[in-house]
């Protein structure tokens, strides 16, 4: 079928940076020659000196036309729809990769210029709100213009090779499948650390925040994927609502176990000396499902911490006198998977050491970009990466009481230096 893509926001960040690299990736395979690109900014821009710029070379110059409107004006939807002219057997891809603030008001432009027909698609980057409330709000804005069915959520950690490994890995190695419970998993661990700070994105990070940024989206949708039960025969189009389902059965363990920090340096930064915005996050979780129950489960992540890693950490139980193993996913900045074992030191006496058993990506092999696989299956229709509006309203509910405890209260933010471990503010 051939799909004309409309990305709103061309000369942005995420499309000039993430996009139109994956964009160029995707058709270079030769596998899609009836897709072509709109880039839709604010004023009519020159597509050969933009691929110049950013990419290096015009190799979508063929692909790509620009179109200029006001986003804000309804006959330029209008005019955008004829420039479009989709034809029969063709489908629409809209990705909307501009401000949050910009998104709710182009949604509702585009379905009232009818680009909300049967074949269109609406890709929407998040935040999906900023808590339960303004999460439906969002929701059912945008389903008075678009079918549940046309809108792809993206959560680009779901669109990750190593995060998909996750399922795979536990579908595909017997070993896991018996082991994978209470009975022998001490604790679960998913841990998203950064060594930079906000890095100038100060109106963005000071109005949202480490949990609202990472740990309500990426962080949640990871742990569904260690939760969830593995789709039988590995059919992925079961993956959407057996992460729900997990997802349904997750609780805090307790409010006030929740930490939030923010580093030394930061409302400096900010211009806001009273500043309360985290730039750490952490809450405790547990799992109502039978064979999770009693398993605690850590969600943390943080900006300025002393090492830059995202992975999801297996803990196992130790068994007699055995040494616990833990099995490692690591998601960024290196995708590969450990498991931490233990053995005979050589040598006369029977004394146990650790070791490392490892698969890594090599480096020399180039993995497809999350972004890539986000366009490739919009375009295939393949919704399991994405994140459905029920998944996005769990999260925020389980983070409720969190969000409500941290608004009424200033006395719990720890403040801490810049290169702290994660054991050292959670203490």
């Amino acid at each position: 079928m051939k799909t004309k893509l409309v990305i709103f926001g061309i000369t942005g960040d995420l499309s000039t940076r993430k996009l139109l690299p994956a964009l160029a990736q995707i058709i270079s395979t030769g596998d899609f020659d009836d897709l072509s690109v709109v880039g839709v900014s604010r004023q009519d821009i020159n597509v050969n000196e933009l691929l110049s710029a950013k990419l290096g070379d015009t190799s979508l110059e063929s692909r790509i036309t620009g179109f200029g409107m006001d986003t804000t004006n309804l006959e330029d939807y209008r005019r955008l729809k004829e420039f479009i002219n989709l034809g029969d057997e063709e489908q629409l891809l809209l990705y909307l990769s501009v401000p949050p603030g910009a998104s709710s008001g182009i949604v509702e432009l585009l379905g009232q210029a009818g680009l909300n027909m049967p074949e269109a698609k609406l890709l929407l980057e998040k935040p999906f709100g900023i808590d339960v409330e303004s999460a439906k709000q969002m929701i059912n804005h945008v389903g008075t213009y678009y079918d549940e069915t046309q809108v792809y959520r993206i959560d680009h950690y779901l669109a990750k090779e190593m995060t998909q490994n996750i399922i795979a890995f536990r579908g595909g190695n017997a070993l896991f499948d018996h082991i994978w419970n209470s009975g022998a998993i001490e604790k679960i661990e998913v841990v998203a650390q950064e060594e930079i700070g906000i890095e100038g994105r100060t109106q963005f990070y000071e109005q949202t925040g480490a949990l609202r940024d990472v740990l309500q989206g990426h962080l949640m949708q990871l742990l569904a994927l260690v939760l969830m039960d593995v789709p039988r025969g590995m059919d992925w189009d079961d993956a959407t609502k057996m992460r729900l389902e997990a997802l349904n059965a997750v609780a805090l363990a307790d409010p006030s176990q929740a930490v939030r920090g923010q580093y030394a340096g930061y409302r400096d930064e900010v211009g806001n000396t009273s500043s309360q915005t985290e730039t750490f996050a952490a809450v405790h979780l547990t799992s109502n499902a039978s064979q999770w129950q009693g398993v605690p489960i850590l969600l943390a992540t943080g900006k300025a911490m002393d090492k830059k890693t995202t992975e999801v950490r297996v803990h196992f139980r130790k068994s007699h006198e055995s040494q616990t193993n833990c099995l490692i996913f690591n998601i960024q900045p290196h995708e590969g998977i450990e498991i931490e074992l233990h053995t005979k030191r050589p040598g006369y006496d029977h004394e146990l050491e650790s070791q490392t058993l490892s698969f890594m990506y090599p480096a020399e092999k180039k993995l497809p970009d999350a972004y890539e696989q986000v366009i490739v299956d919009a375009i295939r229709s393949r919704k399991s990466l994405f994140a459905s509006s029920e998944e996005v309203l769990r999260a925020w509910e389980i983070l409720t009481p969190v969000q409500e405890s941290w608004s009424s209260r200033t006395d719990d933010l720890k403040l801490y230096e810049k290169g702290s471990s994660l054991d050292a503010i959670i203490a």
